[in-house]
């Protein structure tokens, strides 16, 4: 890093993704990621405490990029059971695509994602919270039937109905012959009982 480029928690983040990558979770270090930053891990932790809380962000950041595309979809226009149906493939394709197109790292965030439960339930609470939103307004609207149960608690079943789809325990599946079927069916199951 020259003298003229200020270390930011960016930077930091973004260096820590190489270094994950080129030495895998459990060789990498904060030592490493300073190093390929030319500065002291001293630099590293004024900016992130513990390398617990470096990792944490890396998953956090990770995850974000993840799904950026679903707050559009959650706060867009139109029926709500296309938006829904949209947002599960947009999900579905996004996950699809973190561990097709950088296999190594997304092993390695599997790993961090094991180690950052805290980080991992936001996330999924975010997501399902979009998803209430969803249902929400499809209900509003006479899209949806008033579910049986509250709309969070349904919101959740849909997520998990869909884990399959999302969860990267199942990534070893995303690429087999009749996955896109097998997602298409069940979004067709999960909106015949959740319309009006």
């Amino acid at each position: 890093m020259s003298t003229t480029e200020i270390l930011t928690a960016d930077r930091i983040l973004e260096a820590t993704e190489e270094v994950l990558r080129r030495y895998g979770p459990a060789k990498a270090t904060v030592v490493d990621v300073a190093r390929a930053l030319g500065v002291s891990h001293g630099s590293v932790y004024r900016h992130f405490r513990t390398k617990v809380a470096l990792r944490e962000a890396v998953t956090e950041r990770w995850l974000k990029r993840a799904v950026a595309d679903l707050t559009g979809i959650t706060e867009g226009e139109g029926p709500a059971d296309e938006r829904l149906e949209r947002w599960l493939r947009a999900l579905f394709t996004a996950k699809r695509h973190k561990a097709g197109d950088d296999p190594e790292l997304f092993s390695t965030y599997e790993v961090l994602i094991g180690e950052s439960s805290g980080v991992v339930e936001q996330h999924v609470e975010g997501l399902v919270d979009q998803l209430a939103r969803i249902l929400e307004d499809g209900v509003r609207r006479g899209d949806f039937a008033p579910p049986a149960v509250d709309v969070r608690t349904t919101a959740r079943a849909v997520f998990d109905a869909t884990n399959r789809f999302h969860d990267p325990a199942y990534a070893g599946d995303w690429g087999r012959d009749g996955i896109d079927d097998a997602f298409d069916a069940t979004c067709a199951l999960l909106l015949r009982g959740l319309r009006a």
